[in-house]
């Protein structure tokens, strides 16, 4: 067992999840935990990465929309290492598509891997969470397009939107035991799941003040902020990350 606080990062392959990683690996006081889905070499280089920087850090692989498998890795962990005092929930899909062109694998796929894993990943962590009578943090990534709905996104603005109602109704539920759950709702921001047409983006620059992408840092920066003691009264909140957009 370790007396820092264990922080489990889903999705931390991801360019926002893995800049979140970075963020966080500066924290003397936090041990990482990265899970990954496929990308298991590119988990592996951020945890070499982050040993030489003097943070400990560990790989978790599996599906967050497979709940078996979930539970049993998440389970595993925390038996062998500690419960996590922090989750921070990034994992996620996008399949866009006009509504009337969306196929049934592309509405269920994101509803599971983004919104159904919200209880595939938390559920097992709450109670070790608790039990450790130490607080602890929640950070759930969401976006724009569940704030606000977005063309094309039907599947994963319903998604996203779900889990800021999740978000929201479990720090009700954990507030009694200094247990902090908010969620991030990043706008237009520069990574690999940007994959719109030149036209799409014109488009949407037009709807951001700032006249940019934002970038992953700038997300991250905002998640250490929530994990913080500065934090501790922060809870049930949706804060954007989106340049005026919203």
């Amino acid at each position: 067992m370790t007396n820092k606080k264990r922080i489990l990062i889903t999705g931390a392959t991801g360019g926002i999840g893995s800049a979140i990683a970075g963020e966080l690996a500066s924290n003397p006081d936090y041990e990482l935990v990265l899970h990954f889905n496929s990308s298991q070499e590119r988990a592996q280089q951020l945890q070499e990465k982050f040993a030489s920087m003097g943070c400990p850090a560990s790989t978790l692989g599996f599906n967050v929309g497979d709940r078996e498998a979930a539970k049993k890795a998440l389970e595993k962990d925390i038996e062998e290492n500690g419960a996590y005092w922090g989750v921070i929930h990034s994992a996620g899909i996008k399949k866009d598509a006009a509504f009337p062109a969306l196929e049934n694998e592309d509405w269920d796929n994101v509803i599971n891997t983004d919104l159904n894993s919200f209880y595939n990943v938390i559920h097992p962590c709450v109670m070790p969470m608790i039990r450790l009578r130490n607080g602890g943090r929640i950070v759930v990534i969401s976006s724009v397009s569940g704030v606000t709905g977005n063309r094309g996104q039907v599947n994963y603005s319903a998604a996203k939107a779900g889990l800021i109602g999740a978000g929201k109704a479990l720090a009700v539920e954990l507030a009694s035991r200094k247990i902090t759950v908010n969620c991030v709702a990043p706008g237009l921001i520069d990574t690999d799941m940007i994959d719109m047409d030149p036209r799409a983006i014109e488009h949407a620059m037009k709807l951001i003040p700032m006249q940019r992408m934002g970038k992953p840092e700038e997300v991250a920066g905002l998640v250490s902020y929530l994990l913080s003691e500065s934090a501790a009264y922060v809870t049930r909140q949706v804060i954007s990350v989106n340049g005026g957009m919203i």
